[in-house]
């Protein structure tokens, strides 16, 4: 069975590819593109592979970091 790509499949990869090219566009992101990411990632079940799914949780933190940064306006070091 073959899964339909829906536009939120579509927008949640384009977003990862935007911050995996770069080590820095992922501090490039507004608050509201690092919300519509998290969104799109929480709503993706990653439960069958096991790696897959620890790099959802691990970029989940990164990105809450983020936005703790940005809502802040200060940098956690």
């Amino acid at each position: 069975m073959v899964e339909e790509i829906t536009p939120e499949d579509k927008e949640r990869v384009a977003l990862l590819r935007l911050i995996t090219n770069s080590k820095h566009e992922f501090n490039k992101l507004s608050v509201t593109q690092l919300t519509r990411l998290q969104e799109l990632i929480e709503k993706k079940d990653y439960s069958h592979n096991k790696k897959a799914h620890k790099s959802k949780l691990k970029l989940l933190g990164k990105i809450n970091v983020r936005l703790y940064e940005l809502e802040e306006k200060r940098s956690i070091l």
